[in-house]
């Protein structure tokens, strides 16, 4: 018997399991074949402060000592850069104002970025502290935590069925049936049906589709060094990677869960915004794939005991910030699991907590 068992091994999962590990004997549960298959293994990685709902920025920046510092820090250089066509000058002032950018001038975003069309490009901002995430190995080190007070992952284990007992919780995966005291649901996309099966109510945390497509780097250009680029309401937004460059179309369309793959006309719509605003076309693909962004109804994250029953905890509703604020999430989850007082701020886990949605 394990006192805690995990459902769900991804960021969210084993960021929780590590730091439960320190007061309790805890099992993960990942129904894929590997640790962070889903929205873990399909994610921008970038940690910018300044993304997301006043919680989550609250999480962001209660993480950042972690990112920084923790075995030897998990960020590196990138940069945030938006541009905007003299028409979204709204739009654009409006994510200025709520990422804390810096106005740029078209010279230096093009320094940048050399492929921007100037013809095109009306408004720039940028943000030099928006990092890169090593998100594999700081899965990979909170794995290693977990193991090291003796916790384990059993992957290839999706739940079938879960029973409520006198002692916690029965689950039934991959066959196995494994007891504990307290179930913690990080099941990502699957967190509502997984809460269903457990008998508690669900929160209405919906999947919504991001689709993503990986293009050579343009026009031969060595794009290491570039940073993060978004269209204005985030229509669209690229990314460097080993070499090539990811693009997105950044829609968030609900869908139920499952193994997502990448919508090819909401791609093509996507790279087709992107395109406008660059001198080099895509030609080609070199692969494409989508993630699921799994959001409460108000869009917070969902970390805690659930009301009606305080041995069912939620660790859901990531919605895209799972890695930038898994440090200080964990840790809110860990302590309320535990019965320590949070070190973050009261009304803020207030705004974090499954009692706001059962009102």
């Amino acid at each position: 018997m394990s006192d805690i068992i995990i459902i769900g091994g991804g960021i969210a999962g084993l960021s929780a399991a590590a730091r439960l590990s320190t007061d309790a004997r805890v099992t993960v549960l990942e129904q894929e074949a590997s640790t962070g298959y889903h929205a873990s293994g399909r994610s921008a990685a970038l940690y910018e402060e300044n993304y997301g709902l006043p919680s989550t920025v609250a999480l962001n920046t209660a993480s950042k000592s972690y990112h920084y510092e923790a075995n030897g820090g998990y960020l590196s250089p990138r940069g945030f850069l938006i541009v905007a066509q003299a028409d979204e000058k709204e739009a654009y002032e409006k994510d200025m104002t709520a990422l804390g950018l810096d106005a740029i001038s078209i010279d230096r975003a093009c320094a940048f970025l050399p492929i921007l069309n100037r013809d095109q490009v009306a408004f720039a901002g940028y943000h030099a502290d928006a990092l890169d995430i090593d998100t594999d190995r700081l899965m990979q080190d909170f794995i290693r935590v977990l193991k090291s007070n003796g916790g384990q992952v059993v992957a290839k284990s999706p739940a079938s069925a879960i029973k409520r007992t006198a002692q916690g919780w029965t689950v039934t995966a991959g066959g196995t049936d494994y007891t504990c005291a307290t179930l913690v649901n990080a099941a990502g996309a699957w967190a509502d049906p997984v809460a269903q099966m457990a008998g508690i109510a669900p929160l209405g945390i919906v999947p919504h589709r991001r689709s993503m497509a990986r293009i050579p780097a343009p026009g031969g250009h060595d794009v290491a060094q570039w940073p993060m680029f978004f269209g204005v309401n985030e229509a669209w937004y690229a990314k460097p990677d080993a070499g090539a460059l990811i693009v997105s179309p950044a829609e968030e369309d609900a869908v139920e869960p499952h193994d997502a793959w990448a919508d090819d006309m909401v791609l093509a719509e996507g790279i087709a915004r992107y395109e406008t605003m660059m001198t080099e076309p895509v030609t080609r693909l070199l692969a494409s794939w989508a993630g699921l962004r799994s959001f409460a109804p108000d869009r917070a994250l969902v970390l805690g005991p659930d009301p009606s029953d305080a041995s069912f905890v939620w660790c859901a509703g990531q919605g895209g910030y799972g890695f930038q604020t898994a440090p200080a999430a964990s840790q809110l989850l860990a302590d309320l699991v535990v019965g320590r007082t949070p070190e973050l701020a009261a009304d803020l886990v207030a705004q974090l907590t499954p009692d706001r949605l059962r009102s």
